[in-house]
């Protein structure tokens, strides 16, 4: 199945966003993040990512900045509760083959549950992990839909914050220098 919106990459990127699948207010409208409760673009500002709150008919905007954005699983739904497991890890697999070609710096998850069920990682916590996904580092964030309110915004600011500096470093925007042989490649 097609996904209802497209994946938003461009070369070089240094941080691709990972969310869980499109809400049906963002497949409505074709846009990644566009749910009015969800708080991505709010955490973007906030992080330093971008120099403003942007609307979500902006996204076109961050592949120029070396940043892109895609799903786990393309369908959408009202909430991600609705995805099974096995969605979940057959979404991993795809999205292991499309890091694979874009070669992003860093592939950040923007769900913890969902990451941990696709790639079988069940203590991951929020941050860096000590893995990469075909090269990527990889990064668990949290999930800024307002169907979740286990963290709150500035939690979720400071979370953010930590992978821009490590992807960007001091508005260089180069990677950290963390060499990529350092780390464990996952396996799922």
């Amino acid at each position: 199945m097609e996904p209802v919106i497209a994946d938003l990459v461009g070369p070089g990127m240094a941080v691709l966003f990972c969310g869980i699948n499109p809400g049906l207010r963002s497949a409505a409208a074709g846009l990644h993040f566009a749910g009015a409760g969800n708080r991505f673009w709010k955490v973007l500002a906030g992080a330093g990512f971008t120099d403003r709150v942007w609307a979500p008919e902006e996204q076109h905007r961050l592949s120029g900045m070396g940043i892109g954005i895609t799903n786990l699983v393309g369908r959408a739904s009202a909430s991600a509760a609705e995805l099974s497991a096995a969605e979940l890890r057959a979404g991993g697999e795809v999205l292991a083959t499309k890091v694979a070609g874009w070669r992003p710096a860093h592939v950040a998850f923007v769900g913890m549950q969902a990451y941990r069920k696709a790639f079988r990682r069940p203590r991951a916590s929020i941050g860096r992990q000590d893995l990469t996904l075909t090269g990527a580092g990889v990064w668990v964030l949290p999930n800024p839909s307002g169907l979740q309110a286990r963290y709150q915004l500035g939690e979720m600011i400071v979370a953010f914050a930590e992978l821009r500096a490590a992807a960007f470093g001091a508005g260089t925007g180069t990677e950290s220098g963390i060499p990529t042989n350092s780390r464990r490649s996952l396996r799922r």
